[in-house]
């Protein structure tokens, strides 16, 4: 077991950590980030951030790689509620995908808009390929041939995630939840091969 998997009297100090360096981050911004404030909002010593991820980039870098994980599982909970077929299940993971931003817009931001995680970290780095992998791997499915095909659909659902979880897309982001639900997706199959 490594010192991050250490329980301690509060449960787990490297996930009560990083959900204190999310809250951090949605409250104060990037440029406010410190891990003495994420300590004191975990409730530990100053030290305990730099003991388990060395620098405030450490820390969000672990987020990230977090962050990427739980896109990934929200992309996944869409897709085991969906049709089987290819088409639905790559409009089912671009669901997925604005589902995330918009719970968690600024661990979004962290993932997509911010260069301090470290993308050659040997956690954040493969997490992040595996989200996009998933996309090539759906897009390829649902019978996109070619580059284009990737990029076309990744940047339908991310923009959509984006303008959504900034509340920009107010004709589509007022909506119930189910109408806005079946706005995205018809916007996504619109980009299907």
């Amino acid at each position: 077991m490594s010192s991050d998997d250490k329980p301690y009297h509060h449960g787990d100090l490297r996930a009560a950590l990083l959900a204190a360096a999310e809250a951090e981050l949605a409250e104060r911004g990037i440029e406010a980030f410190s891990l003495r404030s994420v300590a004191k909002r975990a409730g530990v010593s100053h030290a305990a951030p730099a003991h388990h991820f060395g620098d405030a980039g450490g820390l969000l870098t672990a987020l990230a790689a977090e962050g990427f994980r739980q896109f990934l599982a929200a992309q996944a909970a869409r897709e085991a509620v969906a049709a089987g077929d290819p088409a639905s299940q790559l409009v089912a993971a671009g669901l997925g995908y604005v589902d995330f931003a918009i719970a968690r817009p600024t661990l979004f931001r962290l993932l997509w808009q911010s260069d301090r995680p470290d993308f050659t970290d040997a956690d954040l780095g493969p997490a992040a390929r595996a989200a996009y992998q998933h996309l090539v791997d759906q897009v390829m499915a649902a019978g996109g041939r070619t580059t284009a095909d990737e990029a076309a659909v990744w940047a339908i659902a991310h923009g959509l995630a984006d303008l959504l979880a900034a509340g920009r897309l107010r004709t589509v982001g007022t909506l119930p939840t189910d109408a806005r639900d079946a706005m995205v997706a018809g916007i996504i199959r619109r980009a299907l091969p």
